[in-house]
This record gives structure tokens, C-alpha cells and sequence, in this order.
């Protein structure tokens, strides 16, 4: 089976940061790795790992954020660094954040993450939304993640494909009261995420 290795880093605009992913796609599972800076709301340094089971099913997202300020400092590091790690997993639709339960994500498919474009990719590739303009509406029940306090919360979350244009195909991105139309490539990677993110590697 053929494995389709991608590395994209995008320039996070709200936060004066980069969040750059190592991406591997093979069938239809996704596994990345990823790290990302930014100066707000506080200096801060993003390492993940991302891994999918089949119609690239979120299983495992494991997260560590250091800060300057209060928080965790791990054995051997630096003084005036808070770290902090999430360990967030899904087996088989039952959900647990540091091994502890959470019911109220059991149903989700997928993680996202702040600040990082990537985890848009999911539930696009598995509907093929990026090929598919104009096929309605698509509704998700996310395992969303905060940064940099990597709070966890149930988040609804609105896809639909809209029409292509530029580089790409446009996604309109709805939660709550915030809508954007977010454009994605040929591979299902965000190009454009208007006011958020946009990639400056393709």
C-alpha cells in the first residue's frame, strides 16, 4: 500500500505564530506529528502526535504545551517553563482524556486541535468534501482542543463543500455563531483558512 508523506506548515495569523505537520496518509488512515509557536495569548510551543484508524477515525492525539508562567515543570526542565501534556484517545467511539472517561465526546470521530490546520483534514477526507462541491451540509460532534490550557469540550461543527475556486475547494466551516470558508487542496489539506491560517508551503 502506498504511503503519501506530506510536510505543510501554515503562518497562524491570529496568534503570530507557524504550526508546521508531518503528515503521513496511507489508505485511508492519517498519521502526523506537529509543532507549532506562537506569542499568543502567551508565548507558547506546540508538540503532537496524531494517529487514525480506518476513514481516518481519530484513535490517539497526544499533546504537550510548554508556556513561560505557572503550570507542571517536568523533571529536568527548564525553571520558568510550565509544561503541560494531554493524552486524548477514542476506542471504538468511547473517549478518554488521561485515561478518565469523558461521555459527553462518545459519538465523536474526530479530535481538533487549536491551532492546527491539520486536524481539519478528517472529516474532510473521509467525505470527500474537497471532490464533492455542492453536496449539502455535514454535521460532526468533535473532540475539541484547546490551546495552550489543552482543555477538552464537545464542539458541533458545520461542513459544507461550496463550490472550487483558486487552488483549491472551499469548505464552509460553521460552530456555534463563527463561519468561515475554508479552502482545501487536491490532498484534503487546508490552504486558506481566512483570518485564521494560511499555508506557506503547498
Amino acid at each position: 500500500m502506498i504511503t503519501h508523506r506530506i510536510v505543510r506548515t501554515w503562518e497562524v495569523l491570529p496568534h503570530d505564530g507557524y504550526s508546521t505537520a508531518w503528515a503521513e496518509l496511507t489508505g485511508r488512515r492519517l498519521g502526523a506529528r506537529g509543532r507549532a509557536v506562537g506569542l499568543l495569548p502567551e508565548p507558547y510551543w506546540v508538540t503532537y502526535t496524531l494517529e487514525t484508524g480506518e476513514e481516518y477515525v481519530t484513535s490517539r492525539l497526544h499533546v504537550t504545551v510548554d508556556t513561560a508562567g505557572t503550570g507542571d515543570t517536568a523533571e529536568g526542565g527548564v525553571a520558568g517553563v510550565a509544561t503541560r501534556s494531554l493524552d486524548l484517545r477514542n476506542d471504538g467511539g468511547r473517549w478518554t482524556v488521561d485515561g478518565t472517561h469523558r461521555p459527553d465526546l462518545d459519538g465523536a470521530l474526530d479530535c481538533d486541535l487549536g491551532l492546527c490546520p491539520l486536524t481539519n483534514t478528517m472529516p474532510v477526507l473521509r467525505h470527500d468534501l474537497h471532490r464533492r462541491p455542492g453536496s449539502g451540509p455535514h454535521d460532526f460532534l468533535m473532540a475539541w482542543v484547546s490551546v495552550p490550557d489543552l482543555a477538552v469540550s464537545a464542539n458541533r461543527q458545520t461542513y459544507t463543500p461550496l463550490a472550487r475556486g483558486g487552488q483549491g475547494t472551499r469548505v464552509r466551516f460553521s460552530s456555534g455563531d463563527f463561519h468561515s470558508d475554508i479552502e482545501f487542496d487536491e490532498r484534503g489539506l487546508v490552504l486558506d483558512y481566512p483570518e485564521l491560517a494560511t499555508a506557506l508551503t503547498r
